[in-house]
């Protein structure tokens, strides 16, 4: 496994574009540390972004692990460019002569997945901690190390995206249409919500239904956390509305994830396997 690794990311950082997205990633997911220092002071009106909660512990788990989340697209498009690099490339099929086969091949991209997958949490961990330890009113242990499982659900969230990422860029074999394609999907499942919601059930059923599919599934393991903000929490009291908000993590919302993303690995590897290279 560790020699399918060390080809992958030989490959990745000899390529340019990938190495800069990378970078380009992790240099995006080091400045939310900056979101701290932003401070405005203008007149009468004083205000510390980090003074609002967002980086108390336990909370700042479930902000940072959100937030950065979106930013997943850059690796994404390392992911297609990939496998679009294979083909444009040839070297999937020099892999192949040379005597990887075909389920190595996909193992190899997996382990890639995996592997963005890890780093990017240990990442937002190490970042978030850092915050956290230097701006939260609490520093309780208990406190420090409670609602991990957002960290947990960061992971699972983008190994399983990454997963239909590379699917994609398989399917596709095009990096730019591949993620036209991941576009599309994303319109299409709000198509389907509306469509379910007008014809056949109210927000809940719809909203439960719309959980199994591919992009909600992920989207669901990390529920908004603004709502979750004192801050918030203490206008609406004032103006007489009461926020309810569900945003624990739940084990089926994993077991749905990890269900899709070993669909997306065993399609990659049948579509592969029958592909004539």
């Amino acid at each position: 496994m560790i020699r399918l690794l060390q080809i992958e990311f030989i490959k990745l950082w000899n390529n340019r574009a990938s190495k800069v997205l990378i970078i380009s990633y992790f240099f995006i997911l080091t400045s939310i540390a900056l979101v701290a220092a932003i401070k405005f002071d203008i007149g009468p009106v004083k205000f510390h972004l980090a003074e609002i909660g967002i980086f108390n512990f336990p909370y700042i788990w479930h902000f940072n692990t959100f937030v950065t989340a979106f930013f997943k697209l850059f690796l994404a498009i390392v992911i297609v460019s990939m496998m679009s690099n294979e083909y444009s490339n040839k070297t999937i099929k020099q892999n192949l002569i040379d005597g990887l086969s075909k389920k190595e091949f996909i193992l190899s991209k997996f382990l890639t997945v995996v592997s963005f997958s890890v780093i990017s949490t240990l990442f937002v961990f190490v970042v978030s901690l850092i915050l956290g330890l230097i701006y939260s009113d609490y520093d309780e242990l208990s406190i420090i190390f409670s609602d991990l499982e957002f960290l947990a659900a960061f992971f699972f969230k983008l190994m399983g995206f990454f997963s239909f990422c590379l699917f994609l860029g398989i399917l596709v074999k095009r990096s730019a249409f591949a993620l036209g394609f991941l576009i599309l999907w994303q319109i299409l499942e709000g198509i389907i919500r509306g469509l379910i919601r007008w014809k056949l059930f109210d927000g809940d059923t719809t909203d439960t239904i719309m959980g199994f599919f591919p992009l909600q599934s992920m989207f669901n393991l990390i529920k908004q956390p603004f709502a979750r903000l004192e801050a918030v929490q203490t206008v609406a009291n004032q103006v007489g509305e009461e926020i309810g908000l569900n945003y624990q993590v739940h084990w089926y919302e994993f077991i749905i994830v990890i269900a899709w993303t070993a669909i997306f690995i065993y399609l990659s590897y049948i579509l592969l396997k029958k592909r004539d290279l």
